[in-house]
């Protein structure tokens, strides 16, 4: 049996629910101190917003939905980043702090603002590393060229989540399951395209990640960019691909762990990015991932705005071991359609070699 060195999950990854108030607010109980936190309102429709420690946390926000550069004048959403979580301002907008609704903040450690990387043609401005969790955030400026950009991971990372900061551009993404010559949009539905100007055709190495000439999406010549790098580490993360069977006995995927997280998003035609989570329990709440198996609801997408609702097709058993899919929506389990995915860990199938290491159980 494979063994986990990450013994506590929730010290990397965790996801936090909360009540939006539109006064400033501290949000506590993640566990660390955050350096990327991603929120939605659970309850109305409403952007998602993501911001990070890289960029610093006032004024700084992306919404993954959206082509939009940062809001760079926004100053009452995610105000500061704190040791058990995060500050939000008045949030006039109504994206993460939506008075009298309920809110979802995932939330993954890294390591601070970080220092500059120059392993690759790009020196980043920073890169922040958390080498255990296998995740790294870079802020470089693009080339316009063909180039390379250190992640300081030291193993090679499995998806990469690439947005203009400065200007209108898609959110590029890299998934080791497609490989470096295709493409996917998070803030779109489109199917996977061959498009070798993204990643230049190239996989990243235990060092860098490679960039075309492609242009807005990753690596325009002087234009800003914020990179979120994620490597596979045993019993916590995993990031692979499934084909779906289209009946209610579905596939199986086993990640070696029991998730508290979990993003699909079907490659070989077009549909949503859906996001599932440990903590949205019971189908009263409008929940995904809840106290029984399976709990059938909707999720949020990182491409759209809408609340959550129910859903008996999106039904999901979430096991010691991996998640099974139970329904037969086409974004999760159509017959012979292909799916990426990526997913973090509540526990580890087993927590360690040691005595202490205490096997995961089912919901």
């Amino acid at each position: 049996m494979a063994y986990s060195s990450i013994v506590k999950p929730s010290d990397y990854f965790n996801t936090k629910l909360y009540t939006g108030t539109t006064n400033a607010q501290s949000i506590t109980g993640v566990g660390f101190q955050p350096d990327m936190t991603w929120i939605k309102v659970r309850s109305a429709s409403a952007y998602h917003v993501i911001q990070d420690a890289v960029r610093g946390a006032t004024g700084t926000d992306t919404y993954s939905l959206i082509t939009n550069a940062e809001a760079g004048d926004n100053t009452d959403a995610i105000t500061s980043f704190d040791s058990d979580g995060f500050s939000l301002g008045t949030d006039a907008n109504d994206r993460s702090n939506y008075s009298g609704q309920t809110h979802v903040a995932w939330n993954w450690k890294a390591n601070g603002q970080g220092s500059s990387n120059t392993d690759g043609s790009i020196n980043t401005t920073y890169t922040s590393v958390n080498t255990t969790a296998g995740f790294s955030i870079s802020k470089y400026t693009g080339t316009g060229s063909n180039a390379t950009v250190g992640h300081g991971l030291g193993v090679a990372p499995n998806m990469i989540i690439i947005k203009c900061t400065s200007h209108t551009s898609n959110w590029g993404i890299y998934h080791k399951s497609i490989g470096a010559d295709k493409m996917l949009n998070l803030n779109t539905t489109a199917a996977e395209a061959t498009n070798g100007g993204y990643f230049n055709n190239t996989d990243p190495t235990t060092t860098v990640f490679s960039l075309g000439d492609e242009g807005n999406d990753t690596n325009g010549s002087g234009k800003g960019y914020i990179a979120y790098c994620f490597a596979e580490k045993q019993g916590y993360s995993k990031f692979g691909s499934y084909t779906g069977n289209g009946n209610n006995d579905g596939t199986f995927v086993y990640t070696g762990f029991k998730p508290a997280f979990v993003m699909i998003k079907r490659t070989s035609n077009t549909d949503n990015w859906y996001m599932k989570d440990n903590k949205r329990s019971g189908t009263a709440a409008l929940q995904d991932f809840g106290q029984m198996n399976p709990n059938q609801t909707q999720h949020p997408s990182a491409n759209n705005n809408s609340a959550e609702n129910k859903a008996s097709a999106f039904a999901t058993d979430i096991l010691s071991n991996g998640f099974k899919l139970r329904g037969t929506d086409s974004g999760l389990n159509q017959s012979g359609e292909s799916y990426i995915y990526m997913c973090f860990a509540e526990e580890p199938l087993v927590a360690n070699s040691g005595t202490d290491g205490v096997p995961a159980t089912a919901r």
